[in-house]
Protein backbone atom coordinates (compact mmCIF):
# COMPACT_ATOMS: atom_id res chain seq x y z
CA UNK A 1 0.00 0.00 0.00
CA UNK A 2 1.32 3.44 -0.93
CA UNK A 3 0.09 6.94 -0.15
CA UNK A 4 -0.61 7.75 -3.81
CA UNK A 5 -3.23 5.01 -4.03
CA UNK A 6 -6.98 5.53 -4.05
CA UNK A 7 -7.56 2.64 -1.64
CA UNK A 8 -5.28 4.39 0.84
CA UNK A 9 -6.80 7.85 0.26
CA UNK A 10 -10.46 6.91 -0.01
CA UNK A 11 -10.73 3.85 2.24
CA UNK A 12 -7.82 3.39 4.65
CA UNK A 13 -7.39 7.02 5.72
CA UNK A 14 -11.09 7.89 6.27
CA UNK A 15 -11.68 4.72 8.31
CA UNK A 16 -8.49 5.19 10.30
CA UNK A 17 -9.10 8.83 11.18
CA UNK A 18 -12.75 8.21 11.95
CA UNK A 19 -11.75 5.59 14.54
CA UNK A 20 -8.77 7.68 15.69
CA UNK A 21 -10.71 10.89 16.28
CA UNK A 22 -13.68 9.19 17.97
CA UNK A 23 -11.55 7.10 20.31
CA UNK A 24 -10.57 8.32 23.78
CA UNK A 25 -7.03 9.68 23.95
CA UNK A 26 -5.76 6.64 25.88
CA UNK A 27 -6.75 4.29 23.02
CA UNK A 28 -5.31 6.30 20.09
CA UNK A 29 -1.89 4.68 20.27
CA UNK A 30 -3.55 1.27 19.99
CA UNK A 31 -5.57 2.34 16.94
CA UNK A 32 -2.46 3.82 15.32
CA UNK A 33 -0.55 0.61 16.09
CA UNK A 34 -3.22 -1.67 14.59
CA UNK A 35 -3.45 0.54 11.50
CA UNK A 36 0.35 0.47 11.10
CA UNK A 37 0.45 -3.33 11.43
CA UNK A 38 -2.30 -3.63 8.82
CA UNK A 39 -0.45 -1.17 6.56
CA UNK A 40 2.76 -3.23 6.75
CA UNK A 41 1.04 -6.61 6.45
CA UNK A 42 -0.79 -5.38 3.35
CA UNK A 43 2.53 -5.07 1.51
CA UNK A 44 4.60 -7.76 3.25
CA UNK A 45 2.39 -10.31 5.05
CA UNK A 46 5.18 -12.94 5.13
CA UNK A 47 7.56 -10.66 7.01
CA UNK A 48 5.26 -9.18 9.65
CA UNK A 49 5.99 -12.01 12.11
CA UNK A 50 9.76 -11.81 11.53
CA UNK A 51 9.53 -8.07 12.15
CA UNK A 52 7.51 -8.47 15.36
CA UNK A 53 9.90 -11.12 16.69
CA UNK A 54 12.92 -8.88 16.06
CA UNK A 55 11.10 -5.97 17.71
CA UNK A 56 10.32 -8.07 20.78
CA UNK A 57 13.98 -9.07 21.13
CA UNK A 58 15.10 -5.47 20.64
CA UNK A 59 12.59 -4.17 23.20
CA UNK A 60 13.99 -6.33 26.00
CA UNK A 61 17.62 -5.84 24.96
CA UNK A 62 17.14 -2.07 25.13
CA UNK A 63 15.52 -2.44 28.55
CA UNK A 64 18.69 -4.24 29.62
CA UNK A 65 20.81 -1.46 28.11
CA UNK A 66 18.91 1.08 30.17
CA UNK A 67 18.88 -0.92 33.42
CA UNK A 68 22.57 -1.85 33.41
CA UNK A 69 25.84 0.02 33.06
CA UNK A 70 29.36 -0.55 31.84
CA UNK A 71 30.15 -3.81 30.05
CA UNK A 72 26.68 -5.30 30.51
CA UNK A 73 25.02 -2.30 28.85
CA UNK A 74 27.60 -2.25 26.06
CA UNK A 75 27.14 -6.00 25.50
CA UNK A 76 23.37 -5.63 25.11
CA UNK A 77 23.88 -2.72 22.69
CA UNK A 78 26.36 -4.78 20.64
CA UNK A 79 23.87 -7.65 20.40
CA UNK A 80 21.01 -5.45 19.18
CA UNK A 81 23.25 -3.60 16.69
CA UNK A 82 24.67 -6.88 15.30
CA UNK A 83 21.18 -8.39 15.13
CA UNK A 84 19.70 -5.48 13.20
CA UNK A 85 22.66 -4.89 10.89
CA UNK A 86 22.79 -8.66 10.31
CA UNK A 87 19.14 -8.78 9.26
CA UNK A 88 19.63 -5.77 6.97
CA UNK A 89 22.74 -7.27 5.36
CA UNK A 90 21.06 -10.64 4.85
CA UNK A 91 17.82 -9.39 3.33
CA UNK A 92 19.30 -6.50 1.35
CA UNK A 93 22.77 -7.68 0.30
CA UNK A 94 22.81 -11.49 0.27
CA UNK A 95 21.65 -11.65 -3.36
CA UNK A 96 24.22 -9.01 -4.37
CA UNK A 97 27.04 -10.91 -2.64
CA UNK A 98 26.10 -14.26 -4.22
CA UNK A 99 25.68 -12.73 -7.69
CA UNK A 100 29.15 -11.17 -7.54
CA UNK A 101 30.65 -14.34 -6.08
CA UNK A 102 29.15 -16.40 -8.91
CA UNK A 103 30.41 -13.91 -11.49
CA UNK A 104 33.92 -14.27 -10.08
CA UNK A 105 33.63 -18.09 -9.97
CA UNK A 106 32.38 -18.09 -13.57
CA UNK A 107 35.42 -16.08 -14.68
CA UNK A 108 37.63 -18.83 -13.22
CA UNK A 109 35.53 -21.60 -14.76
CA UNK A 110 34.28 -22.79 -11.36
CA UNK A 111 30.79 -24.00 -10.50
CA UNK A 112 28.44 -21.23 -9.27
CA UNK A 113 26.90 -21.28 -5.79
CA UNK A 114 23.30 -22.51 -5.70
CA UNK A 115 21.11 -19.87 -4.09
CA UNK A 116 17.44 -19.13 -3.54
CA UNK A 117 16.79 -15.43 -4.10
CA UNK A 118 16.01 -13.56 -0.88
CA UNK A 119 12.95 -11.29 -1.02
CA UNK A 120 13.51 -7.75 0.26
CA UNK A 121 11.06 -6.73 3.03
CA UNK A 122 9.54 -3.31 2.39
CA UNK A 123 11.01 -0.43 4.35
CA UNK A 124 13.71 -2.56 5.98
CA UNK A 125 16.36 0.17 5.72
CA UNK A 126 14.26 2.83 7.42
CA UNK A 127 12.96 0.37 10.03
CA UNK A 128 16.55 -0.67 10.84
CA UNK A 129 17.63 2.97 11.25
CA UNK A 130 14.77 3.63 13.67
CA UNK A 131 15.63 0.53 15.70
CA UNK A 132 19.28 1.60 15.89
CA UNK A 133 18.47 5.14 17.02
CA UNK A 134 16.26 3.72 19.77
CA UNK A 135 19.00 1.44 21.08
CA UNK A 136 21.89 3.89 20.73
CA UNK A 137 19.97 6.77 22.29
CA UNK A 138 19.10 4.52 25.23
CA UNK A 139 22.78 3.58 25.62
CA UNK A 140 23.81 7.24 25.47
CA UNK A 141 21.12 8.07 28.06
CA UNK A 142 19.54 10.57 25.66
CA UNK A 143 16.05 9.43 26.62
CA UNK A 144 14.56 6.68 28.76
CA UNK A 145 13.16 3.76 26.68
CA UNK A 146 9.41 3.28 26.39
CA UNK A 147 7.68 1.19 29.04
CA UNK A 148 5.11 -0.47 26.76
CA UNK A 149 6.03 -2.88 23.95
CA UNK A 150 3.08 -1.60 21.90
CA UNK A 151 4.38 1.98 22.07
CA UNK A 152 7.80 0.78 20.91
CA UNK A 153 6.30 -1.07 17.94
CA UNK A 154 4.28 2.05 17.09
CA UNK A 155 7.45 4.17 17.07
CA UNK A 156 9.26 1.76 14.76
CA UNK A 157 6.50 1.01 12.23
CA UNK A 158 4.16 4.01 12.45
CA UNK A 159 2.69 3.97 8.96
CA UNK A 160 3.47 7.59 7.94
CA UNK A 161 7.26 7.02 8.09
CA UNK A 162 7.25 3.24 7.70
CA UNK A 163 8.31 2.90 4.07
CA UNK A 164 10.54 5.87 3.24
CA UNK A 165 11.05 8.01 6.32
CA UNK A 166 11.79 10.66 7.33
CA UNK A 167 14.10 9.08 9.91
CA UNK A 168 12.56 10.16 13.22
CA UNK A 169 14.93 9.87 16.17
CA UNK A 170 13.45 8.33 19.27
CA UNK A 171 14.21 11.32 21.52
CA UNK A 172 12.34 13.59 19.07
CA UNK A 173 9.09 11.69 19.38
CA UNK A 174 9.20 9.73 22.64
CA UNK A 175 7.27 12.28 24.69
CA UNK A 176 4.71 12.68 21.90
CA UNK A 177 3.99 8.95 21.92
CA UNK A 178 3.18 9.06 25.62
CA UNK A 179 1.38 12.45 25.56
CA UNK A 180 0.09 14.25 22.45
CA UNK A 181 -2.57 16.51 23.99
CA UNK A 182 -0.58 19.70 23.41
CA UNK A 183 -0.08 18.99 19.68
CA UNK A 184 -3.48 17.46 19.00
CA UNK A 185 -5.28 20.60 17.82
CA UNK A 186 -7.64 21.57 15.01
CA UNK A 187 -4.96 23.84 13.51
CA UNK A 188 -2.45 20.97 13.40
CA UNK A 189 -5.00 18.67 11.77
CA UNK A 190 -5.74 21.25 9.07
CA UNK A 191 -2.04 22.01 8.54
CA UNK A 192 -1.40 18.29 8.30
CA UNK A 193 -4.15 17.85 5.73
CA UNK A 194 -2.78 20.71 3.63
CA UNK A 195 0.73 19.24 3.84
CA UNK A 196 -0.52 15.78 2.78
CA UNK A 197 -2.31 17.14 -0.29
CA UNK A 198 0.73 19.22 -1.20
CA UNK A 199 2.92 16.09 -1.11
CA UNK A 200 0.35 14.04 -3.02
CA UNK A 201 0.26 16.70 -5.75
CA UNK A 202 4.06 16.70 -5.98
CA UNK A 203 4.05 12.95 -6.48
CA UNK A 204 1.04 12.44 -8.75
CA UNK A 205 0.97 15.62 -10.83
CA UNK A 206 4.71 16.34 -11.21
CA UNK A 207 6.89 13.33 -10.34
CA UNK A 208 4.84 10.70 -12.17
CA UNK A 209 4.72 12.31 -15.65
CA UNK A 210 8.39 13.26 -15.40
CA UNK A 211 9.13 9.71 -14.26
CA UNK A 212 7.31 8.25 -17.25
CA UNK A 213 9.50 10.32 -19.56
CA UNK A 214 12.68 9.36 -17.69
CA UNK A 215 11.71 5.68 -17.81
CA UNK A 216 11.16 5.91 -21.59
CA UNK A 217 14.62 7.41 -22.10
CA UNK A 218 16.49 5.04 -19.78
CA UNK A 219 14.73 2.06 -21.41
CA UNK A 220 16.42 2.92 -24.73
CA UNK A 221 19.69 1.46 -25.92
CA UNK A 222 22.47 4.06 -25.89
CA UNK A 223 22.68 3.85 -29.67
CA UNK A 224 18.95 4.56 -29.93
CA UNK A 225 19.00 7.93 -28.16
CA UNK A 226 20.20 11.34 -29.26
CA UNK A 227 22.15 13.73 -27.06
CA UNK A 228 19.11 16.04 -26.55
CA UNK A 229 17.00 13.00 -25.58
CA UNK A 230 19.62 11.89 -23.04
CA UNK A 231 19.67 15.39 -21.51
CA UNK A 232 15.87 15.47 -21.28
CA UNK A 233 15.90 12.02 -19.67
CA UNK A 234 18.31 12.90 -16.87
CA UNK A 235 16.77 16.34 -16.29
CA UNK A 236 13.36 14.65 -15.97
CA UNK A 237 14.75 12.10 -13.52
CA UNK A 238 16.53 14.81 -11.50
CA UNK A 239 13.22 16.56 -10.87
CA UNK A 240 11.30 13.30 -10.56
CA UNK A 241 13.37 11.97 -7.67
CA UNK A 242 13.11 15.29 -5.81
CA UNK A 243 9.34 15.67 -6.19
CA UNK A 244 8.78 11.95 -5.62
CA UNK A 245 10.81 11.72 -2.40
CA UNK A 246 10.00 15.18 -1.00
CA UNK A 247 6.35 14.49 -1.87
CA UNK A 248 6.45 11.33 0.24
CA UNK A 249 8.09 13.26 3.09
CA UNK A 250 5.42 15.96 2.88
CA UNK A 251 2.69 13.33 3.06
CA UNK A 252 4.37 11.56 5.98
CA UNK A 253 4.83 14.82 7.91
CA UNK A 254 1.23 15.83 7.14
CA UNK A 255 -0.24 12.49 8.23
CA UNK A 256 1.81 12.58 11.44
CA UNK A 257 0.60 16.10 12.19
CA UNK A 258 -3.01 15.00 11.72
CA UNK A 259 -2.29 12.28 14.30
CA UNK A 260 -0.70 14.69 16.77
CA UNK A 261 2.97 13.95 16.01
CA UNK A 262 5.68 16.30 14.77
CA UNK A 263 8.16 14.76 12.33
CA UNK A 264 11.42 16.52 11.36
CA UNK A 265 11.71 18.18 7.97
CA UNK A 266 13.50 16.13 5.33
CA UNK A 267 14.06 18.59 2.47
CA UNK A 268 14.87 22.28 2.21
CA UNK A 269 14.96 23.34 -1.44
CA UNK A 270 18.10 21.30 -2.27
CA UNK A 271 18.43 22.41 -5.89
CA UNK A 272 19.29 26.00 -4.90
CA UNK A 273 22.44 24.75 -3.13
CA UNK A 274 25.67 26.56 -4.03
CA UNK A 275 27.91 23.52 -3.42
CA UNK A 276 27.61 19.80 -2.68
CA UNK A 277 28.20 20.34 1.04
CA UNK A 278 25.16 22.62 1.16
CA UNK A 279 23.19 20.18 -0.99
CA UNK A 280 23.62 17.49 1.67
CA UNK A 281 22.38 19.89 4.33
CA UNK A 282 19.21 20.33 2.30
CA UNK A 283 18.65 16.86 0.77
CA UNK A 284 17.33 13.93 2.88
CA UNK A 285 18.18 15.92 5.98
CA UNK A 286 17.30 13.16 8.44
CA UNK A 287 19.62 10.66 6.74
CA UNK A 288 22.44 13.20 6.81
CA UNK A 289 21.91 13.78 10.54
CA UNK A 290 21.81 10.02 11.16
CA UNK A 291 25.05 9.44 9.27
CA UNK A 292 26.74 12.32 11.06
CA UNK A 293 25.73 11.39 14.62
CA UNK A 294 25.82 7.60 14.40
CA UNK A 295 28.69 7.03 11.95
CA UNK A 296 30.81 10.12 11.18
CA UNK A 297 31.25 11.30 14.78
CA UNK A 298 32.00 7.76 16.12
CA UNK A 299 34.70 7.53 13.42
CA UNK A 300 36.30 10.63 14.92
CA UNK A 301 34.30 13.46 13.37
CA UNK A 302 36.31 16.67 13.12
CA UNK A 303 38.63 15.71 15.99
CA UNK A 304 41.12 13.88 13.76
CA UNK A 305 43.82 14.81 11.27
CA UNK A 306 42.70 16.42 8.03
CA UNK A 307 43.57 13.37 5.95
CA UNK A 308 41.67 11.07 8.34
CA UNK A 309 38.71 13.50 8.36
CA UNK A 310 38.51 13.41 4.58
CA UNK A 311 38.79 9.61 4.57
CA UNK A 312 36.00 9.35 7.17
CA UNK A 313 33.82 11.65 5.06
CA UNK A 314 34.36 9.46 2.01
CA UNK A 315 33.67 6.26 4.01
CA UNK A 316 30.40 7.70 5.32
CA UNK A 317 29.15 8.48 1.82
CA UNK A 318 30.37 5.18 0.45
CA UNK A 319 28.28 3.45 3.13
CA UNK A 320 25.40 5.81 2.35
CA UNK A 321 25.56 4.73 -1.28
CA UNK A 322 25.56 1.06 -0.31
CA UNK A 323 22.62 1.70 2.05
CA UNK A 324 20.57 3.00 -0.86
CA UNK A 325 20.76 -0.26 -2.76
CA UNK A 326 22.62 -3.52 -3.38
CA UNK A 327 24.16 -2.52 -6.69
CA UNK A 328 27.51 -1.20 -7.88
CA UNK A 329 25.70 1.86 -9.28
CA UNK A 330 24.83 2.95 -5.73
CA UNK A 331 28.37 2.28 -4.55
CA UNK A 332 29.72 4.53 -7.33
CA UNK A 333 27.06 7.16 -6.56
CA UNK A 334 28.09 7.23 -2.89
CA UNK A 335 31.80 7.34 -3.75
CA UNK A 336 31.12 10.14 -6.26
CA UNK A 337 29.38 12.33 -3.67
CA UNK A 338 32.03 11.53 -1.08
CA UNK A 339 34.71 12.66 -3.54
CA UNK A 340 32.82 15.88 -4.30
CA UNK A 341 32.55 16.64 -0.58
CA UNK A 342 36.30 16.11 -0.19
CA UNK A 343 36.93 18.48 -3.11
CA UNK A 344 34.61 21.01 -1.45
CA UNK A 345 36.64 20.84 1.75
CA UNK A 346 40.00 21.02 -0.01
CA UNK A 347 39.45 23.95 -2.37
CA UNK A 348 36.18 24.14 -4.33
CA UNK A 349 34.14 26.25 -1.88
CA UNK A 350 36.96 28.79 -1.55
CA UNK A 351 37.59 28.72 -5.31
CA UNK A 352 33.96 29.54 -6.14
CA UNK A 353 33.37 31.91 -3.22
CA UNK A 354 33.31 35.07 -5.34
CA UNK A 355 31.32 33.60 -8.22
CA UNK A 356 27.81 34.89 -9.01
CA UNK A 357 25.38 32.87 -6.84
CA UNK A 358 23.19 31.62 -9.76
CA UNK A 359 26.33 30.31 -11.46
CA UNK A 360 27.29 28.36 -8.32
CA UNK A 361 23.76 26.92 -8.19
CA UNK A 362 23.98 25.86 -11.85
CA UNK A 363 27.36 24.15 -11.27
CA UNK A 364 26.05 22.29 -8.21
CA UNK A 365 22.84 21.29 -9.98
CA UNK A 366 24.90 19.91 -12.87
CA UNK A 367 27.13 17.87 -10.52
CA UNK A 368 24.09 16.48 -8.69
CA UNK A 369 22.43 15.61 -11.99
CA UNK A 370 25.48 13.65 -13.18
CA UNK A 371 25.36 11.71 -9.92
CA UNK A 372 21.70 10.83 -10.46
CA UNK A 373 22.69 8.97 -13.63
CA UNK A 374 24.36 6.29 -11.48
CA UNK A 375 21.35 6.28 -9.16
CA UNK A 376 18.97 5.60 -12.07
CA UNK A 377 21.05 3.44 -14.43
CA UNK A 378 20.65 -0.34 -14.49
CA UNK A 379 24.42 -0.86 -14.30
CA UNK A 380 27.68 1.09 -14.13
CA UNK A 381 28.57 0.45 -17.76
CA UNK A 382 25.26 1.95 -18.96
CA UNK A 383 25.79 4.94 -16.66
CA UNK A 384 29.19 5.78 -18.17
CA UNK A 385 27.83 5.27 -21.68
CA UNK A 386 24.96 7.60 -20.84
CA UNK A 387 27.37 10.28 -19.60
CA UNK A 388 29.36 9.91 -22.81
CA UNK A 389 26.15 10.32 -24.80
CA UNK A 390 25.41 13.62 -23.01
CA UNK A 391 28.59 15.12 -24.46
CA UNK A 392 28.84 13.26 -27.78
CA UNK A 393 26.57 15.64 -29.76
CA UNK A 394 24.57 12.87 -31.41
CA UNK A 395 21.35 14.00 -33.08
CA UNK A 396 20.38 10.92 -35.08
CA UNK A 397 18.91 7.72 -33.64
CA UNK A 398 16.50 4.97 -34.61
CA UNK A 399 13.97 5.36 -31.80
CA UNK A 400 12.88 8.47 -29.94
CA UNK A 401 10.29 8.76 -27.15
CA UNK A 402 7.46 11.23 -27.62
CA UNK A 403 7.52 14.04 -25.07
CA UNK A 404 3.92 15.15 -24.67
CA UNK A 405 2.55 18.53 -23.62
CA UNK A 406 2.01 17.38 -20.04
CA UNK A 407 5.71 16.52 -19.74
CA UNK A 408 6.79 20.00 -20.85
CA UNK A 409 4.21 21.65 -18.56
CA UNK A 410 5.34 19.68 -15.52
CA UNK A 411 9.01 20.22 -16.38
CA UNK A 412 8.40 23.98 -16.32
CA UNK A 413 6.40 23.66 -13.09
CA UNK A 414 9.15 21.57 -11.45
CA UNK A 415 11.85 24.02 -12.48
CA UNK A 416 9.84 26.99 -11.22
CA UNK A 417 9.07 25.39 -7.84
CA UNK A 418 12.66 24.21 -7.39
CA UNK A 419 14.37 27.51 -8.24
CA UNK A 420 11.90 30.29 -7.41
CA UNK A 421 13.52 30.94 -3.98
CA UNK A 422 16.50 32.37 -5.92
CA UNK A 423 14.26 35.38 -6.63
CA UNK A 424 13.90 36.10 -2.88
CA UNK A 425 10.15 36.57 -3.20
CA UNK A 426 8.09 36.46 -0.01
CA UNK A 427 4.33 36.32 0.48
CA UNK A 428 4.45 36.27 4.29
CA UNK A 429 3.45 39.92 4.71
CA UNK A 430 0.52 39.58 2.31
CA UNK A 431 -0.50 36.31 3.95
CA UNK A 432 -0.59 37.93 7.39
CA UNK A 433 -2.55 40.91 6.07
CA UNK A 434 -5.12 38.80 4.24
CA UNK A 435 -5.05 35.76 6.52
CA UNK A 436 -8.68 34.65 6.05
CA UNK A 437 -8.58 35.15 2.28
CA UNK A 438 -5.33 33.18 2.04
CA UNK A 439 -6.79 30.36 4.15
CA UNK A 440 -9.92 30.11 1.98
CA UNK A 441 -7.88 30.28 -1.24
CA UNK A 442 -5.38 27.72 0.05
CA UNK A 443 -8.14 25.34 1.10
CA UNK A 444 -9.95 25.69 -2.23
CA UNK A 445 -6.78 25.12 -4.26
CA UNK A 446 -5.80 22.07 -2.21
CA UNK A 447 -9.29 20.59 -2.48
CA UNK A 448 -9.12 21.04 -6.25
CA UNK A 449 -5.66 19.45 -6.31
CA UNK A 450 -6.92 16.49 -4.26
CA UNK A 451 -9.78 15.89 -6.73
CA UNK A 452 -7.38 16.13 -9.69
CA UNK A 453 -4.92 13.74 -8.01
CA UNK A 454 -7.62 11.15 -7.32
CA UNK A 455 -8.82 11.38 -10.92
CA UNK A 456 -5.26 11.06 -12.20
CA UNK A 457 -4.58 8.01 -10.02
CA UNK A 458 -7.74 6.37 -11.38
CA UNK A 459 -6.68 6.91 -14.97
CA UNK A 460 -2.99 5.99 -14.65
CA UNK A 461 -1.08 2.85 -13.80
CA UNK A 462 0.64 1.93 -10.55
CA UNK A 463 3.67 4.12 -9.92
CA UNK A 464 5.32 3.47 -6.54
CA UNK A 465 7.66 5.87 -4.79
CA UNK A 466 11.32 5.63 -5.82
CA UNK A 467 12.43 5.13 -2.20
CA UNK A 468 9.82 2.38 -1.73
CA UNK A 469 12.51 -0.19 -2.61
CA UNK A 470 14.96 1.01 0.03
Amino acid sequence: MVFSNNFFILSFLPLFFLAYYLAPNKHRNLIALLASLFFYAWGAPKFIFVLLLSLLIDFYLVKQINETQGKASKRALSITVILNIGLLVYFKYANFFIENTNAMLHSFGAKPVDWTTVALPIGISFITFHKLTYAIDAYRRVHKPLDKFGDYVLYIIMFPHQIAGPIVRFNEIADQIENRDSAYTIDNRLDGMFRFVKGLSKKVLIANPLGNAADAVFALQITDMTTPTAWLGIIAYTFQIYFDFSGYSDMAIGLAKMMGFTFPENFNLPYISKNITEFWRRWHITLGRFMKDYLYIPLGGNKVSKSRLLLNLWIVFLISGMWHGASWTFVVWGAYHGLLLIIDRLFFIKLTDKLFSPLKIIITFFLVMIGWIFFRAADVNFAFQFIHKLFSVSNTAKVQPLFELRFWTMLIAASTISFYPMLNLSLKNMEQKWEKLFLITKGSVLLLLLIICISDINSSGFNPFIYFRF
